[in-house]
């Protein structure tokens, strides 16, 4: 049996499937598992707590994990460590979120694209058509990840409390989320994933899209990204590649990521919302 996961750092989805190429289990959600950001004594008790996952340790011969938070070499190989532990008569290989974004969005094994992940966090790589190329190190969601849920999670808790939301939408936004200031500080500063939990509060604007106040949100986002990220890859756009995406904040934005990309001149290819579906499909063919 082959589980293949596709780990963010608010959730994790693992899909076990047989030689054949079938599904052998129900599909298993767990929390996020970033080892950048989450201590290691929490992703085995994410791990350990699964009686799912826990079930199928005797069976499992290779584990596929592709997570946020493992695209340097001390994480990654702390959580493959954690899930040899968990997984000793497995393979495992854990590589970076964006290899996820790759092979779930590329039409072809050896198409060149400009891939984006905008989920939880954000990113963007050039794939070749053989390898992964990154130009910019992921510094997290203090310093980066434009577009990303916690970006926008970010932005409309600042704009509530710098008064710059339409009313109407002020409103909308006290019933949905609590903007207490001590919550807000408490998530933040002092529970283990603030990126999550500003992540959270992004749900919020597509449930409001009707609002010009929120498409130019979203707007004003995806142009940050472009410039700081897809902008690096200037060449390679010349070249007519396109540019994939991959996440649940690119999905729900696609119309605007459609509009931005006609402002800066670049190809806009697929849009994936959970890789997962994509990573069966590629080791199917690859088994």
């Amino acid at each position: 049996m082959i589980l293949i996961t596709d780990g963010g750092s608010t959730k994790c989805d693992w899909i076990a499937i047989d030689k054949k190429g079938k599904q052998a289990a129900d599909k298993i959600r767990t929390k996020g598992l970033n080892p950048a950001i989450i201590e290691e004594k929490k992703l085995r008790k994410t791990i350990r707590k699964n009686k799912e996952l826990m079930a199928l340790v005797s069976e499992v011969t290779h584990i596929f994990f592709y997570g946020a938070g493992c695209g340097t070499e001390k994480p990654r190989l702390l959580l493959k460590s954690v899930l040899e532990d968990y997984f000793p008569q497995s393979l495992v290989e854990v590589r970076e979120d964006t290899y996820a974004a790759v092979r779930a969005c590329i039409n072809t094994k050896d198409e060149a694209a400009v891939v984006c992940i905008m989920g939880t966090g954000s990113n963007c790589s050039y794939f070749d058509g053989k390898q992964l190329h990154q130009r910019v190190d992921s510094l997290g969601y203090t310093l980066m990840d434009d577009a990303s849920g916690n970006y926008f999670g970010k932005q409309l808790i600042r704009d509530y409390y710098f008064n710059k939301m339409p009313e109407v939408i002020k409103l909308a936004f006290e019933h949905k989320h609590n903007l207490d200031a001590d919550f807000i500080k408490y998530n933040l500063y002092k529970q283990a994933n603030p990126s999550a939990y500003l992540a959270d509060h992004a749900e919020f604007m597509f449930l409001n899209k009707d609002s010009d106040y929120v498409v130019n949100l979203i707007k004003k986002g995806v142009r940050l990204f472009t410039e700081n990220m897809i902008l690096q890859f200037k060449e390679e756009l010349k070249k007519g590649v396109p540019v994939h995406f991959a996440g649940s904040i690119a999905f729900f934005s696609k119309n605007e990521i459609e509009e931005v990309a006609k402002e800066y001149g670049f190809k806009v290819g697929n849009f994936v919302r959970r890789p997962i579906e994509g990573l069966v499909d590629y080791h199917v063919k690859n088994l």
